[in-house]
């Protein structure tokens, strides 16, 4: 048997060791997790971490005592699954390019473990999945969420025309910033407006580290992106996208009325980013891994002092 890390285990170079999507999943239910990037779950949390925040920051503004709890778990489940079919889709468009990337040449469609019909059909059942949680919410959320399609669709090619393809990640993936407020008003208002600015800002730093990990290989495909684009000025190209984050988020907490919670939240939140800029290196990959998962706990810390606040100002 080989090990996971292996040639023939099937396990995708990046993927979270000993997950159980690749120990105890059925051995035909693998390949299209591995798809869904279900054993990589940091791309679900970075997805559905804007959707927390908006819906934290409306619950302040409408006065309620802390986010619809329906909503969270609805933007949860739409986050698995409309992130799975996005990596999929992505997956799909690149699979001549990932054969030729040491990091993506384990992923399933390049390594044979399932075929391009194969994954189309998978695709469709997950975007499925993903209608069905967006048609729980208002006529005016719908529509927005429909919107969110356009640079989803366009994404995987920008890659290969535009030096710096994080941004239109960073209009697709940030979108959740925009869902939570209009779930709760129906309508979009400037602060979740400030909110899907600095979101997209977060998501370029963030995914920059991530390119981190492919820039050699990138070079000899001739791929864009932005690890490749800012080079040695990568640690402060960085460091300007989270300060710009954080400063988008200033008229965002102001707008929708945040207390004392709220900025301690964002404060840290910006004391996690700043930490990520002190120990990136441009040719560390491992480390970029790393750097790049832990914004999940950055997003967390910042929905945590949302919900406080909304809780805290809900309840006096």
């Amino acid at each position: 048997m080989p090990s996971p890390s292996e040639p023939g285990s099937g396990r995708v170079a990046d993927a979270v060791a000993g997950h159980w999507a690749d120990r105890l999943a059925p051995a035909a239910a693998r390949p299209y997790l591995r798809l869904a990037r279900i054993e990589r779950p940091i791309g679900w949390w970075l997805l559905l971490l804007p959707c927390w925040w908006s819906a934290a920051l409306a619950a302040i503004a409408a006065g309620n005592p802390g986010p619809h709890p329906g909503h969270l778990v609805l933007f949860l489940i739409g986050a698995v699954a409309m992130r799975g079919a996005g990596s999929t889709y992505n997956d799909i468009a690149d699979r001549k390019l990932d054969a030729q990337v040491e990091r993506t040449r384990s992923r399933p469609l390049p390594s044979g473990q399932v075929t391009t019909k194969q994954a189309a059909a998978f695709l469709v059942a997950q975007a499925l999945v993903g209608l069905a949680v967006l048609l729980q919410f208002n006529a005016t959320a719908i529509l927005v969420g429909m919107l969110s399609l356009a640079p989803v669709a366009i994404y995987p090619f920008m890659k290969r025309v535009m030096p710096m393809p994080q941004a239109v990640l960073g209009l697709a993936f940030g979108w959740g910033a925009l869902m939570g407020w209009v779930a709760v008003f129906g309508r979009l208002d400037a602060p979740a407006l400030w909110l899907y600015a600095g979101t997209i800002l977060w998501i370029v730093g963030y995914d920059t580290i991530y390119a981190v990990q492919d820039i050699e290989d990138d070079e000899i495909v001739g791929i864009h992106s932005s690890a490749r684009l800012f080079g040695a000025r990568l640690r402060r190209a960085v460091g300007l996208c989270y300060a710009g984050t954080v400063a988008l988020f200033v008229p965002a907490l102001l707008g929708a009325g945040a207390g004392p919670l709220s900025w301690l939240g964002l404060a840290l939140f910006a004391a996690h980013l700043a930490g990520q800029v002190v120990q990136l290196s441009e040719r560390d990959g491992a480390r970029a891994l790393a750097l790049f998962r832990s914004n999940r706990n950055a997003g967390l810390i910042l929905f945590a002092g949302l919900a406080a606040d909304a809780l805290w100002q809900g309840w006096h």
